[in-house]
């Protein structure tokens, strides 16, 4: 199959809080798009504010796809979103319009661009709770150490807070005996898309301020209220989604073990060095199209650039009108 022949694929990526949910309504209006969420929280109903999720009003009439399907006691995988993804790809495609991947889940986004293979061995429930109450009793720390003697490679990507992830990568190891860091890097990294991947960056400082503003109206939105009516509902502090940013320091303040103020600095520091890991995985995969956004009140500027870009990769016969833009 020729790169021409291959169906578009559009991607926008970047860390938590730089910008991507305008940028990518912009470009979806300009190019004829429909969104699928590239956010592995965002797919969980009721978990709204902590997860940053578009609101109806804010889609500008944009459909989008992989948000709200499961509620918050399913433990949604890498694998699932590749599936789900690649069905709706096709279908979007179908459809005439051009399908336009937008988020911040480096394996989920790199398993569906790249097509990765996961392995057959599915999920054991048991023992992922297991590892949880191991996390919960010893600390985070030492559940991190059992993976880093399984797979140092891997535990060196995960901080020991991300418990979805490192239960995952010690559950991985645990159905097939191999080391998740040894089957991503035995995936052959060529797409089966025409693929254009742009991704979003800005000062660092700067970053990290617009991420402790996000939290403060987060916190200002409701998120303590979300949190506690989760819990309300039974889904405990041990389900993988609500080890998600956001919830698991909540949870930790509701239930008495910190203060508000702690889990606040907390939420605000985790969210930080989240946002340089989701940079340092994207540093990491090729074909990325870098356009800076540091500066807020170039976004006119920044847009046109990136429609160059897309213009440029898909050619004069993906249609669009700067009119749809304004």
């Amino acid at each position: 199959m020729t790169v021409d022949s291959k169906p578009k694929l559009l991607v926008l990526i970047g860390p938590t809080a730089v910008g991507k949910t305008r940028m990518s309504i912009e470009i979806a209006k300009a190019f004829g798009c429909e969104i699928i969420s590239g956010d592995s929280m965002q797919v969980y109903r009721g978990m709204d504010i902590g997860t940053a999720k578009i609101k109806p009003d804010e889609m500008e009439g944009i459909p989008h796809h992989l948000i709200d399907i499961h509620d918050p006691e399913h433990a949604y995988s890498a694998a699932e979103f590749q599936e789900q993804a690649t069905r709706i790809i096709q279908e979007v495609g179908d459809r005439g319009r051009l399908p336009f991947i937008v988020g911040g889940t480096g394996l989920y986004i790199e398993s569906v661009c790249y097509g990765f293979r996961f392995s057959e061995g599915g999920a054991d429930e048991a023992f992922r709770q297991e590892q949880l109450r191991y996390a919960e009793e010893h600390g985070a720390e030492a559940l991190h150490q059992r993976l880093h003697q399984i797979d140092p490679e891997m535990a060196g990507k995960l901080h020991p807070n991300d418990l979805r992830r490192v239960v995952r990568a010690l559950e991985v190891y645990h159905l097939t005996g191999v080391p998740l860091s040894a089957q991503l890097a035995s995936q052959k990294k060529e797409s089966p898309y025409q693929l254009c991947l742009i991704g979003l960056t800005m000062d660092r400082q700067m970053l990290y301020k617009r991420i402790e503003e996000r939290i403060d109206q987060m916190l200002g939105e409701g998120l303590v209220d979300e949190v506690a009516f989760l819990l309300g509902r039974g889904f405990g502090p041990s389900l993988v989604s609500m080890q998600g940013l956001g919830y698991k320091e909540i949870v930790s303040y509701l239930q008495g073990q910190c203060s508000y103020e702690d889990a606040v600095e907390l939420l605000k520091r985790d969210t930080r060095r989240f946002a340089k890991r989701q940079l340092s995985w994207f540093r990491h995969m090729k074909d990325i199209e870098w356009v800076d956004v540091s500066n807020p009140a170039n976004f006119s500027a920044n847009y046109e650039k990136i429609r160059a870009i897309i213009a440029g990769k898909f050619g004069s016969n993906l249609e669009y009108t700067s009119k749809q833009s304004n």
